[in-house]
């Protein structure tokens, strides 16, 4: 290449590079495209029906549960305990040795024997003048003290002999025949298997939903099946530490896999309502103070505040903000802005 090549060449170059840079730097370069609407999905508002399902952890426990206790010290002379069978009502499972509590009850008979003729002859007297009224009623109040020591040594008798409370199933049993026990020992414990109690704790916020007659529906470990049972009673108040409320619930039903002390899983269907307003879940936007959806206006949306409810999966209820007849905007969230145009591809309802 020759000298003046080079020389013309350089020229050129450099008024290249100068028409690029100003083409860059002018203001059609810089001006944004013009867009058209926003292309999204809405929803219709409508009232619905909606409950929220929860599960919380039970236990099932026998109808009445006790353990069998000797109200006084002694020597067990008598132990009619068949571990794992069913006694019946107020039959003798354990018999102390209260062989000097019957010799003092048939010293007091004897006695009362010997009072009563007293007061007999006594009483004739008096008809004639024979004695004072006095000395009369002096030997009926004998015969009425002698009553009373005989009425307390039955009853301490009485405590030598531990019955059934009622009709349940004899569990094991800690002591043997002849062993001396103490009223702190623990015999066995007695209970009421042919009907069972469920017992649970819900969150506080459930509280007032659940009241005596709710029916409540559960499941057991390695249970093939739910079963019922019907709230009989809760607890007069929350418990401060854990924020529940215990609740006491009659199963319904006897089954071979419904074992008392076995855990169960309990499902409840709370917060029902019938009018409920719900829309998809994306279609709300949280923000640092508020929740917010965007509201379709014609071709136009407007930000709402709005303040929520229940939700599930899918539907979250909107408790203030929106009225049935309302759409909402539910894709392109990101790209809409206040008073931003919008295209409705599609709307859908429940």
């Amino acid at each position: 290449m020759s000298r003046l090549s080079i020389v013309l060449f350089i020229p050129f170059l450099v008024f290249g590079i100068s028409c690029k840079s100003k083409k860059e730097n002018s203001p059609a370069a810089g001006r944004p495209r013009v867009q058209g609407p926003v292309v999204a999905d809405a929803f219709r508002v409508a009232k619905s029906s909606i409950s929220e399902n929860i599960e919380v952890p039970g236990s099932l426990l026998p109808y009445e549960e006790t353990q069998l206790r000797a109200e006084v010290g002694g020597r067990i002379v008598a132990l009619n305990i068949n571990e794992g069978a069913v006694a019946q009502k107020g039959a003798l499972l354990v018999k102390l040795f209260d062989k000097d509590l019957q010799a003092q009850l048939k010293k007091l008979q004897v006695q009362l024997q010997i009072k009563e003729k007293t007061e007999e002859r006594n009483r004739e007297l008096v008809k004639i003048n024979g004695i004072s009224q006095q000395d009369y009623e002096l030997a009926a109040l004998d015969v009425e003290n002698l009553k009373a020591d005989i009425l307390s040594t039955q009853i301490a008798i009485s405590k030598t002999e531990i019955r059934a409370p009622y009709t349940g199933k004899v569990g094991l049993r800690s002591v043997s025949l002849g062993a001396y026990i103490a009223p702190t020992d623990v015999i066995t414990t007695i209970r009421q298997v042919d009907q069972l109690k469920l017992e649970f704790s819900v969150p506080e916020k459930y509280a007032k939903e659940l009241q005596k007659g709710y029916s409540v529906s559960f499941r057991v470990d390695g249970g093939g099946q739910p079963h019922k049972a019907t709230i009989l009673a809760t607890e007069s108040s929350v418990d401060q530490n854990t924020r529940t409320l215990k609740i006491r619930a009659v199963v319904n039903e006897r089954h071979p896999e419904l074992v008392p002390g076995i855990f169960a899983k309990v499902n409840l269907q709370l917060g029902q309502n019938s009018e409920a307003l719900l829309v998809p879940t994306q279609a709300v936007i949280p923000t640092a103070r508020d929740k917010q959806v965007i509201l379709l206006r014609k071709d136009s949306v407007v930000f709402t505040t709005v303040e929520t409810g229940i939700r599930d999966s899918a539907y979250i209820q909107i408790t203030a903000g929106l009225k049935p007849g309302d759409t909402v905007i539910t894709s392109g969230l990101m790209a809409i802005r206040p008073n931003s145009k919008v295209k409705v591809k599609k709307v859908s309802t429940l």
